[in-house]
């Protein structure tokens, strides 16, 4: 200090030795400091100036001078005087009216009582200012003059709360009518049936809401919101919707594959409901919709519906495009951009827009870098490392930081020219920032804890109490920011944003309508959901969007989300509508209709499961018929009483035949289990992550470690093993329950929570579903299910293949290894390339020779993914629709089934389009003549009937029905010529037929006896 003291207090020590100035000792009066004795005052000494008294001399005041006279005012100041004046005039009469409405008005205590609900809730000030109210009157004249009504309302109109509310207050729910609304997503439904209730200051008993799993309707509901699949088993049990006056079909625009079944059976249901005297009105709204699918589909609506467009939103919102468009490093753009607004603009929360969970997390990271965050009470704190918080608190004791300064008056939130708010706050788009390399030293921001920012990411896999965090408010002090994927695009509101940064792209799940690979690919994303992302900042305040694309770009982008029925397999939904005893799909009013090939191709993978009845037989597989005999406009075929059974389940066709298969040896319940989890996605975390410190790559290589040991443990040893990643699904299922499902238990292991309490609620659906269909069966949900013995392993694979029998794959055999990378590869029917078992597959390392898989997924390889090993001998037993079977072999020669009276033969087969040679295998003998002869031949043997054993009498030996010149003898066509008539190849059509007609086949078996024998033969015919 004492060095600091000289160089920065050396004017205050040549003040101390200069003398003071005569003016000031003669103005100035001596002040005394009486002091105690031996006592010094505390801190004055030579060397500190602070405490010195000064010697300049004080200024005197001078007379102040005379006003000056008032200048005549500027024009510019008559302007603004003049529009003063004008204001107060209006303030004024406004008064004046008001004071006249107060002499003709109630009084407010009789005033109250005209309210209507609506007005009683809470928030009745926002709900005023909200565009929708303003279209009140012209809704709901239309929706009284029209069955069909389309409504457009931007994003934050406040269609979805205030629609259903004018409907109630209009009396649609009056006597026994509900206001049914469906919402895509059941967040949506559960958060909007709370927000409409408290408005209108009603129970939830009357407003309430129905998910999947769980709701809270009553007998008194008046307003019902619920997805769109709770709606369409309402449909299956009851096709009109009696209970129902209105239905209301919310976020169309999302098009997904419930809600363009819903408009297409609304569309038939309605007219009816007409018909029949039971008015019902049909509104779909939604923010971005493609409306001409809806006007033009003459097929959906033949007269056009009207449509109703709510322009403004509640909030302006300024766009802003980038001048150049990031074609790699969007992530990197993405953080400089967030960094960018922190620093320069005013408060208000950051919503991000990414495409995936890997780079919300990647981004989280780095922002919380940039602007640590210090833990607080009740606050969780960023993932700083230990090396950076010790670095921020010896900072925070040596420097000062200085504030950005910003003056909130002369900021404005309204729309400006493209570029002109960027170059205000200094965000130039022609920066190093958009130069910048993927070296960490150029990329990564410098810590700056003066400025903290809360970040949270939000996608949908994340867990419910991390989702719910973006809802309430941030802490003291600190900026919100929200890094989310598409899931923050519809219509969820998050408090309190200001700024919303989209990237521009979207990761869709893309299928393969022939070769059935799923991928993930990132894509540039529609104009429509552009826009509607730019609509999340101007839902509580107004907002910007910093779009990080050019608007040429832009302009490049479709506008509309491709439908999600048209890039997806529609078998499930051909099956739903079967079951709804709609035949002709093909004819359905679809609003986006499906392609010809895909729903040939979903009624023959129906048809090879056993849900449809097979088409007349021409001689060729039932595969066959469809793709080449029945053209795509035609394929009619009836649901059959197994198919009925499996639309009953709500999961997929594939999976429905497993549960109706699983009664067997007592594996129902472990097929539920298995079920349930392959539904659910994503059963175990991802902790393939970049890691973010030392630390923290660490904790990730533990938690790899202990998932890796427990999918080793639960995939077991021997048989076990063979069930392949499926038996590691029932393992950790079974395992989970067994610890009580709890939230420290999937940590430790490395499941997550959140899919393991949606598995649970599901085996529990799919064990009451299977109760329904077949009640003998008793089966329930054992939270101690004890693991599958070996023989009940063995039944679950063989179950597991006739549900995913067209998933069939072959190792490729060495010597057709003519490329390297087909070494470890399989061979599918579908595709031309390799596809391989996933190195974190239980079956990785045994290889097994034929395998079923759920699905193949393309990352850098093609792979399979849920794999299960088949023997080959179970592919022609159980999968005989996908077999070619050839001729029935001589050795061994066909023979007589003791138990069924069949006639039995071995034969090999190759498997469909591919040609894969399989063993040679027991199976009935093949339709056809040959059949009726082994038959007959059978018969006069005495094996298909003991009483018939006469061999030793027989006039001919019963070997020449078999011979090509069998024809020449007279009781050869006869017995023959019997058997075809009546269609008897088996022993207990031959026990039938005689049931019908006592003497069959006498005639012609007493030709093949002596004359003295048919008098005693004939008194004990038939031979039973």
């Amino acid at each position: 200090m004492g060095r600091l003291r000289k160089r920065h207090n050396w004017k205050g020590r040549e003040q101390n030795e200069r003398p003071p100035p005569p003016e000031a000792k003669e103005e100035g009066k001596t002040v005394v400091v009486e002091l105690k004795d031996g006592a010094n005052l505390k801190g004055v000494d030579k060397s500190n100036a602070l405490v010195l008294p000064a010697t300049k001399p004080k200024k005197k005041r001078g007379i102040e001078k005379a006003l000056t006279k008032k200048q005549p005012l500027t024009k510019k100041q008559r302007k603004h005087l003049q529009k003063v004046l004008e204001v107060k005039e209006k303030k004024a009469k406004r008064v004046d009216i008001l004071a006249k409405l107060a002499e003709v008005q109630l009084p407010d205590s009789e005033l109250k009582l005209l309210y209507t609900t609506s007005k009683l809730g809470s928030g009745t000030d926002s709900r005023l200012r909200l565009p929708v109210l303003a279209e009140e009157q012209v809704i709901m004249e239309a929706v009284r003059e029209n069955s069909f009504v389309v409504l457009c309302g931007e994003t934050g109109s406040g269609k979805t709360t205030q629609v259903p509310q004018f409907l109630y207050e209009a009396g649609y729910a009056s006597g026994t009518g509900i206001i049914g609304v469906t919402e895509p997503r059941r967040v949506a439904a559960v958060s909007m049936s709370h927000r409409v209730a408290k408005e209108m200051n009603l129970s939830t008993r009357v407003v309430s809401y129905q998910i999947r799993y769980e709701g809270n309707v009553t007998s008194d509901t008046k307003i019902k919101f619920m997805t769109d699949g709770v709606l369409l088993k309402e449909i299956q049990k009851d096709f009109l919707l009696q209970r129902y006056s209105v239905i209301i079909i919310d976020e169309a625009h999302e098009r997904s594959v419930y809600t363009d079944i819903l408009i297409g059976l609304l569309s038939r249901i309605v007219p009816l409901r007409n018909k029949k005297g039971l008015p019902m009105k049909l509104i779909v709204m939604s923010a971005t919709l493609r409306v001409e699918d809806f006007t033009e589909n003459r097929k959906l609506f033949p007269t056009p519906p009207p449509v109703i467009k709510v322009e403004a939103r509640q909030f302006p919102v300024s766009v802003h495009f980038n001048k150049r468009t990031p074609l790699e490093d969007y992530t990197g753009e993405v953080f400089h951009k967030t960094c960018k607004i922190h620093r320069m603009l005013p408060p208000g929360g950051i919503l991000v827009f990414l495409t995936g969970q890997a780079e919300v997390h990647s981004v989280c990271r780095r922002l919380r870098r940039a602007f640590p965050f210090r833990r607080g009470e009740g606050e969780e704190a960023a993932t700083d490392s230990s090396d950076e918080m010790k670095k921020f608190k010896k900072a925070k004791h040596k420097r000062t930081v200085s504030l950005p300064r910003i003056d909130l008056d002369n900021y404005s939130a309204l729309p400006v020219d493209e570029g002109d708010e960027d170059r205000l706050a200094g965000i130039d788009d022609e920066g190093s920032d958009l130069e910048l390399g993927d070296d960490t030293a150029d990329t990564e921001e410098k810590a700056d804890p003066s400025l903290p920012l809360y970040v949270l990411p939000l996608y949908s896999l994340l867990a419910p109490e991390q989702q719910a965090k973006v809802f309430r408010p941030p802490p003291h002090g600190a900026r919100l920011c929200v890094v989310a994927t598409n899931v923050a695009e519809t219509s969820l509101t998050i408090p309190g944003i200001k700024y919303v940064v989209d990237c521009g792209r979207v990761k869709k799940r893309f299928y393969d309508r022939v070769t059935g690979i799923s991928s993930f690919k990132v894509s540039w994303t529609s104009q429509a959901s552009a826009n509607q992302r730019a609509g999340r900042s101007g839902r509580t305040e107004p907002g910007h969007c910093y779009r990080l694309y050019s608007s040429a770009v832009f302009g490049d982008f479709s506008l509309f989300s491709e439908a999600e029925i048209t890039r997806r397999p529609v078998e499930d939904l051909v099956l739903q509508m079967k079951d709804l005893n709609i035949d002709k799909v093909v004819n359905f009013p679809f609003p986006t209709t499906p392609s010809a090939e895909a729903l040939v191709a979903a009624e023959q993978l129906l048809v090879s499961l056993g849900a449809l009845e097979e088409p007349p037989r021409t001689g060729r597989s039932p595969l066959q018929i469809l793709y080449l005999t029945i053209p795509s406009s035609r394929l009619s075929c009836p649901i059959s009483p197994l198919g009925r059974a499996m639309a009953s389940f709500p999961v997929s066709p594939r999976y429905a035949k497993m549960l109706a298969l699983g009664k067997q040896q007592d594996c129902l319940p472990y097929v539920i289990a298995v079920v349930a989890a392959m539904t659910v996605r994503e059963i175990f975390e991802d902790l393939d992550r970049p890691a973010g410190s030392e630390d923290e790559s660490s904790k990730l290589a533990q938690r790899r470690a202990r998932l890796a040991q427990m999918r080793r443990l639960w995939a077991g040893q021997g048989a076990s093993l063979l069930l392949g990643d499926l038996m590691v699904l029932l393992g950790a299922v079974g395992a989970c329950e067994f610890a009580g499902c709890t939230l420290k238990f999937c940590e430790e292991n490395g499941l997550r929570y959140k899919a393991m309490l949606e598995i649970r609620r599901l085996r529990g659906q799919l064990t009451n579903a299977v109760n329904s269909v077949c009640p003998e069966v008793g089966v329930f949900v054992d939270c101690k299910m004890a693991p599958p013995t070996e023989s009940q392993v063995v039944c679950l694979r063989q179950i597991v293949l006739a549900g995913l029998g067209d998933h069939l794959a072959r190792r490729v055999q060495q010597e057709e290894l003519l490329d390297p990378k087909w070494r470890n590869g399989y061979k599918t029917p579908l595709l031309d390339e390799p596809v391989y078992i996933h190195p974190s597959s239980a079956l990785f390392k045994t290889l097994p020779q034929f395998v079923v898989y759920q699905e193949i997924l393309e990352t850098t390889k093609m792979y399979m993914r849920g794999v299960s090993a088949v023997e080959p001998e179970w592919v022609p037993q159980l999968l005989t629709q996908y077999c070619h079977f050839g001729s029935p072999l001589e050795t061994p020669s066909p023979w007589l089934c003791a138990s069924t009276g069949r006639v039995k033969c071995h034969s090999t087969s190759t498997f469909f389009r591919c040609g894969w040679q399989l063993p040679a295998i027991e199976m009935d003998y093949p339709e056809g003549l040959e059949r009726y002869k082994l038959f007959a031949k059978f018969l006069l043997e005495g094996q298909v009937l003991k009483a018939l054993a006469h061999s030793s009498y027989l006039l001919s030996n019963p070997s020449i029905m078999m011979k090509t010149w069998a024809k020449l003898q007279p009781r050869t066509e006869a017995l023959l010529g019997a058997l075809v008539s009546e269609r008897v190849d088996c022993r207990d059509v031959l026990l039938s037929s005689w049931k019908n007609h006592d003497k069959f086949l006498l005639t012609a078996y007493c030709q093949w006896i002596p004359e003295a024998k048919h008098q005693d033969v004939a008194k004990s015919w038939p031979p039973i």
